[in-house]
């Protein structure tokens, strides 16, 4: 059952191992940004065959986090496994990882002098507990030159990145807008939220 506290545990003991349920090196460095050890694993789940099924991207980037979660959760019982997935969604289609640069191209091309979502879904799961939270950030993108789109693609190379975009870098240049809650959720992993949950579960942080 799911309490507020875990009052169980007596306070010497430490909390849980912390998995991360991915090889981004984004996530990593976000996470690494909380000061806790943590372990990172792949997820064992099969992502393209999500990608298939018919999925607004919400439920989708939802689907994917909660599957990296539970692909692991036989192989570190007892650990907090942490999950995330990120699609763009734009009129109703799931922009992921481009891979190419031409769907680099091809993703900005037709997303520019528009507004999309980006959005991120975080799970979280330590034995019984599961906490969800997804955050969708609001970009609007400049009117764009192809020769500008194709010189970005080669400065920042995004092709591991959904949207074909990196916020951090040169990306930055793309936007006129970015309404977003948790700055950290455009890069991978929503901080704010991950804190919360983990201060529930006992992790000190700070």
């Amino acid at each position: 059952m799911s309490h507020g506290h875990d009052g169980d545990r007596s306070p010497t003991d430490p909390p849980p191992d912390l998995v991360l349920a991915s090889t981004s090196i984004y996530r990593r460095a976000l996470l690494q940004r909380l000061g806790l050890p943590f372990r990172w694993r792949a997820p064992r789940c099969d992502e393209e065959s999500f990608k298939s099924e018919k999925s607004d991207p919400r439920s989708l980037a939802e689907k994917l986090a909660a599957a990296k979660v539970a692909s692991l959760v036989s192989v570190e019982p007892g650990a907090t496994i942490i999950g995330c997935d990120q699609v763009v969604s734009f009129r109703g289609l799931v922009f992921g990882k481009p891979g190419s640069t031409a769907r680099a191209v091809e993703q900005l091309s037709a997303m520019a002098g528009q507004t999309h979502a980006l959005v991120t879904a975080l799970v979280v799961v330590q034995r019984d507990r599961l906490f969800r939270h997804t955050d969708v950030t609001s970009l609007r993108m400049r009117a764009l030159s192809l020769s500008s789109i194709e010189r970005y693609v080669a400065a920042d190379q995004p092709l591991d990145c959904a949207g074909s975009y990196k916020l951090e870098a040169r990306g930055i240049a793309l936007f006129e807008k970015i309404e977003s809650e948790d700055h950290t959720a455009i890069t991978g992993l929503p901080l704010v939220a991950l804190v919360r949950i983990l201060l529930e579960l006992g992790y000190e942080v700070p």
